[in-house]
């Protein structure tokens, strides 16, 4: 089973930028589809960007325009680039496969103060 685990998480200003990184145990060269999601507190974890093995990436409304979703398959990394970041933002982020395939990891905390 691979296992993934994210950083690059922190405290940020309202505006600011983050860049979020998910490295997995194994190769995720033959994975389909790999995604970005996020869960507040007393929210439903969500999906808000994935990116297909060929490139075509998908994002949640909420974050088009501001998050950049990447993947480097020969480093079985996916990256998510957030700026203008914004207090509804905050979150813990996790990465998976869409949909979620593996066993969570631990994600990286996001906060964005105002």
């Amino acid at each position: 089973q691979v296992q993934l685990v994210e950083s690059g998480g922190g405290l940020v200003q309202a505006g600011g930028s983050l860049r979020l990184s998910c490295a997995a145990s194994g190769s995720i060269f033959s994975i389909n589809a790999m995604g970005w999601y996020r869960q507040a507190p007393g929210k439903q974890r969500e999906l808000v960007a994935s990116i297909t093995r060929v490139g075509r990436i998908n994002y949640a409304d909420s974050v088009k325009g501001r998050f950049t979703i990447s993947r480097d398959n020969a480093k079985n990394t996916v990256y998510l680039q957030m700026n203008s970041l914004k207090p509804e933002d905050t979150a813990v982020y996790y990465c998976n496969t869409n949909p979620g395939f593996f066993s969570w990891g631990q994600g990286t905390q996001v906060t964005v103060s105002s």
